[in-house]
C-alpha cells in the first residue's frame, strides 16, 4: 500500500488547496484528485444530495486504488462523512475535525469564529466539533456563500468587488473580537490576504488544508503507509466539467502548472457509485 496514491475529492477547485498542503508535508506520494466541477458548488445543497454526490466521487476515486481518500470539501466533510466512513473500504479524512482542533489549540478563552458555505454553516458542524473539544468556548459562525463564485471567476484580493464582500461579511466578527477565524472552505485561503486585511494582524487563520494535510500524515503514518521513496510525487487531476479552466484557475490554487486533467464523463463517476452501492 506505501505506493499507492492519496485520492482526494472536492466539489471544484477549492480542494486543490489540500493537495497543495499535501505536496508540501509529503512531497513524495502521488496524488490523483477529482473536481466535480459540472455540479459545484455542493455549498447550497441538501444535506442528501451533498451525501449522494461525494459518495459518487469517492466510489470513482476508488478504481486508482488508493490507499486514503480526503474529504477536501467542507460541506462534503459536514455532511456526508458518516456515510463515506460507513461505506468505503479504506481510511477517510474529513477537514473539519482537523480545522476545529486547530481552532482549540488557539484560541485561549477569546471568541472563535467560523465562516464558510451556508450548507457547512447550517450543518453547524464546526460548531459541534468545536465546542466538544472546548464546551465554554464562544462560537461564532458566518455563511460566506459569495466567496466561492468569486474565487471561481478568479478575482484576487485586490479586486475592489472583493474587498466589498469581505468588509460585508465579516465586520461583524471583527466587531466581536473574535481571536481566531477559522477557512470552513478551501477556497478561501486564496482570499487570505483579504480576510486578514479586514480582520486585523491580531486574529490568526485557521486553513483546514494545513491542518488535514497534518492529520493525513498521522493516518498514514499509524497504518504504515508513508511512501519510503525519495522521489517527487505524480499528480493526477480528473474534473466533471471543463479541464481547460480547471488546470487554468487551479494553478493558482496549487502555486504551478498542473500537468494531467482528464475530463469524466457522468456515466463513469455515477456509474462507479451504482456498482459500489450494490457491492456494499
Amino acid at each position: 500500500m506505501k505506493q499507492h496514491p492519496i485520492a482526494i475529492f472536492d466539489s471544484g477547485l477549492g480542494g486543490l488547496s489540500v493537495v497543495r498542503e499535501l505536496q508540501r508535508l509529503l512531497p513524495g506520494e502521488d496524488m490523483v484528485y477529482f473536481g466535480d466541477t459540472a455540479r459545484v458548488p455542493y455549498g447550497i445543497k441538501s444535506r442528501r444530495t451533498v451525501a449522494q454526490f461525494a459518495l459518487e466521487d469517492a466510489r470513482f476515486l476508488l478504481q486508482f486504488e488508493p490507499k486514503l481518500i480526503v474529504a477536501a470539501c467542507n460541506t462534503a466533510s459536514a455532511l456526508a462523512m458518516d456515510a463515506l466512513e460507513a461505506e468505503l473500504p479504506v481510511p477517510v479524512v474529513g477537514v473539519v475535525k482537523p480545522g476545529a482542533m486547530a481552532a482549540v489549540r488557539l484560541a485561549g478563552s477569546t471568541p472563535v469564529a467560523v465562516i464558510g458555505t451556508e450548507a457547512t454553516i447550517s450543518s453547524s458542524s464546526y460548531f459541534k466539533a468545536i465546542r466538544a473539544l472546548a464546551p465554554q468556548l464562544e462560537v461564532i459562525t458566518q455563511a460566506c456563500p459569495l466567496f466561492v463564485p468569486l474565487v471561481e471567476e478568479g478575482r484576487g484580493c485586490d479586486d475592489a468587488i472583493v474587498k466589498l464582500v469581505v468588509e460585508t461579511y465579516l465586520a461583524p466578527l471583527r466587531a466581536a473580537g473574535v481571536g481566531v477565524i477559522v477557512l470552513g472552505c478551501t477556497h478561501y485561503p486564496l482570499l487570505r490576504e483579504a480576510i486578514a486585511a479586514c480582520l486585523g494582524p491580531a486574529v490568526q487563520i485557521v486553513e483546514s488544508g494545513r491542518e488535514t494535510a497534518l492529520a493525513v500524515r498521522d493516518v498514514l503514518r499509524r497504518d504504515d503507509c508513508l511512501c519510503a521513496e525519495r522521489r517527487s510525487g505524480r499528480l493526477r487531476c480528473h474534473v466533471s466539467d471543463n479541464p481547460a479552466r480547471f488546470g487554468r484557475i487551479g494553478s493558482r490554487f496549487l502555486g504551478h502548472d498542473i500537468e494531467h486533467v482528464e475530463l469524466v464523463e457522468p456515466e463513469r463517476y455515477i456509474a462507479s457509485a451504482i456498482a459500489g452501492h450494490e457491492g456494499v
